[in-house]
């Protein structure tokens, strides 16, 4: 049987606002969709950084939440 399973890669832009690229991952197929303006692309290698690419330059989010956490207070 044919496991899918889905993560995702989220940043924010200079505002604040959150946008997350869903990778979905079914056998070795990759397909990686943008929450925020519905982009979508097949990628079999490196879905992660095609998605961060994405997310810099179509929404100039670039700052990682789980980077960020750390850093206030």
């Amino acid at each position: 049987m044919l496991q899918i399973s889905t993560s995702k890669v989220s940043r924010w832009d200079q505002h604040g606002r959150e946008h997350i690229v869903r990778v979905q991952r079914a056998g070795m197929q990759r397909t990686i969709r943008c929450d925020t303006c519905g982009w979508r692309k097949s990628a079999q290698f490196l879905p992660w950084l095609k998605a961060e690419e994405h997310l810099a330059e179509a929404h100039q989010a670039t700052v990682d939440p789980t980077e960020a956490q750390g850093t206030a207070g």
